[in-house]
Formats: C-alpha cells, structure tokens, sequence
C-alpha cells in the first residue's frame, strides 16, 4: 500500500476535477515542477493508485438506462469458467468474487427491463450457474466517487 501525502492529495483532487488539463497546466496550478509532477504521476500508475485515464462513460446516456446487481450462485468448483462467461456478456459492465449470499455480484445494464430479463436468462444459461437473485436499483444515492476517500487519506498523513 502506498502511503499518500498531501500533495499527492492534491494531484489526485486535479486529476479527478479536471480530467482533461495537461500535465504542464496541473503543474502550474500546483505550483511544482513538470518534473516533480510526472514523477509522482509515475509512481502513483507504478503502485496502482491510477488504473487508467479514460473518459467516465454513463450507461444510460448510451441506452441502458436500466441498472441491476445480480447474485450469482455457481457450482462449486466453476467459479473462474463462469467468471470468464460474464466477461463475454456486453451488458455487466462489472463483476465481483464475494462472501455471504452468492459466489459472485454482477453489475448489470439494460435498456429496459425486458432487456434485463433476457440478459439474466442467459446469465442462468450459463454452465456452472445454479441461480440467480436480481436487485435492480431504483435511483442512484451517492455516485461513484473516490475524492472523499482521498481527501481522508490526505488528512490522515498529515495527523
């Protein structure tokens, strides 16, 4: 785990806020070198801090307004198949291993819920899947975000 200073609070906060600015407009406002900036870009991409720069994209602005987690029990043994058979179905957009009711969570798109349900038929289709369990989410209460968890970590290295 890689310990997170203040000014790498700071770049991440730029990162998050404004995705698209250049390295040389970050270093500016912080007021560091291009050099001391790409250096930490560097180090937080080597540590896996940074996973990517892409663009966020919204499912439902593409169609698949529709947003469902799908429990998915599977046979004992078929956890890595069914695993790589998930990666295959274009509308989950995201799947964990898990503990508790069910061996894997899937987060799963539609473009209504006709589509959803032909999406988890062919998710129980699948070898190696016992059953499934769908919650579909009605509206979305806190967005995906990392900045606050950011900011605490920022504050803690400075305690």
């Amino acid at each position: 785990m890689m310990t997170v200073d203040e000014l790498d609070t700071r770049i991440l906060r730029l990162l998050l806020e404004q995705p698209r600015t250049s390295v040389r407009e970050y270093a500016r406002t912080l007021g560091v070198a291009r050099g001391t900036l790409q250096a930490r870009l560097d180090r937080m991409e080597r540590d896996g801090v940074i996973t990517g720069t892409g663009p966020s994209l919204s499912p439902a602005a593409l169609g698949h307004p529709v947003l469902a987690f799908v429990h998915i029990e599977v046979t004992q043994g078929h956890l890595d198949d069914v695993g790589d058979a998930l990666a295959a179905v274009p509308e989950i957009v995201e799947a964990f291993s898990i503990t508790g009711g069910g061996d894997l969570l899937a987060r799963v798109v539609g473009r209504d819920n006709a589509h959803l349900e032909d999406v988890i038929q062919k998710l129980i289709s699948l070898p190696g899947v016992v059953r499934t369990r769908t919650e579909v989410a009605l509206r979305e209460r806190v967005p995906h975000r990392l900045l606050p968890l950011i900011e605490s970590l920022g504050r803690a290295g400075r305690a």
